[in-house]
């Protein structure tokens, strides 16, 4: 299967021993009732096979819709596998599934990572200096600002430490904008902002960055901000302009296998029609660089 093929949301990839693996929001099930997410694998991702499905929800699962966002990481001999998950009784929350292998299957593991009370998506773990975090959005729906927030973790990721606390709110970034659609979609007066698909990483020439999303000028795209402190604390620096403005977004960065950035997304935005794209990651003249966007 080439990858102009593949139909999903949120794309992540993990190279783990030489190979590839992609997981992503299933395409079909992502605003409806959902159960379930899939690994693609390949050796030069280009061509993959799968899909293989790593995750089915079991009998008596809580979560029946809102299966976003997944990513995975090998961490401490395992690996662990960061999700959003919903249901029609409970606001959507981040979740750890775990498995012993990148193509599962994964288990349920610890306890929701973000409070109960609040709508929280699009988990990413960022470990500075062996201390493992939680970097997610407190989500519009209860929370128009479009909150970035923080939560440390324990080393086992299995729970929070402490309460979580917030790193910058969609409004600051001078690319973003309210959502125009707030009030027919979601009864929701004034202005709106979302935050969403965080990923925190060093860029060189730029230091330690984050990737997210919100509602630009040309619809939903990419920003980046920059920590002025080089931890993920912050304080964060919004760059004025989007790093991909228009009908894409949800991105993650990751090294291929001669440690080159790559730069994951999905394009277009359009229901249904979804699709992984990569482009090369650089930093010049205090922005971020993105090659041949969409090839």
């Amino acid at each position: 299967m080439k990858t102009t093929e593949i139909n999903i949301r949120d794309p992540y990839v993990l190279l783990h021993e030489g190979r590839y693996y992609l997981y992503g929001t299933r395409s079909a099930t992502c605003w409806g009732p959902a159960d379930g997410f899939d690994c693609f694998v390949s050796d030069d991702r280009e061509n993959w096979e799968g899909p293989f499905e790593i995750f089915h929800r079991p009998e008596g699962f809580f979560a029946d819709r809102s299966y976003w966002a997944p990513e995975c990481y090998f961490y401490r001999g395992a690996f662990y596998f960061l999700t959003t998950l919903g249901a029609a009784d409970r606001k959507k929350g981040v979740y750890v599934l775990r498995s012993d292998s990148p193509t599962g299957p994964f288990v349920p593991y610890g306890v929701e990572l973000t409070p109960r009370d609040w709508t929280s998506i699009d988990g990413t773990l960022y470990v500075e200096n062996g201390t493992p975090y939680l970097i997610f959005s407190h989500s519009f729906e209860d929370n128009p600002n479009g909150d970035m927030c923080i939560v440390q973790l324990e080393p086992d990721l299995s729970a929070p430490v402490g309460e979580p606390t917030l790193l910058f709110s969609a409004g600051e970034a001078k690319w973003a904008h309210p959502v125009p659609f707030a009030q027919a979609e979601f009864g929701m007066e004034g202005d709106v902002y979302f935050t969403d698909g965080p990923c925190v990483f060093p860029l060189p020439g730029l230091g330690l960055c984050m990737t997210w999303s919100s509602w630009g000028t040309c619809g939903y795209a990419v920003g980046v901000a920059v920590s002025e402190s080089g931890i993920v604390a912050g304080p964060w620096r919004q760059l004025d302009k989007p790093v991909f403005p228009e009908n894409g977004g949800h991105g993650m960065v990751f090294e291929d296998k001669a440690g080159q950035l790559w730069f994951a997304l999905h394009y277009p935005n359009d229901k249904y029609q979804e699709r992984p794209c990569f482009m090369k990651l650089t930093a010049k003249d205090g922005e971020a660089i993105l090659e041949n966007p969409l090839n």
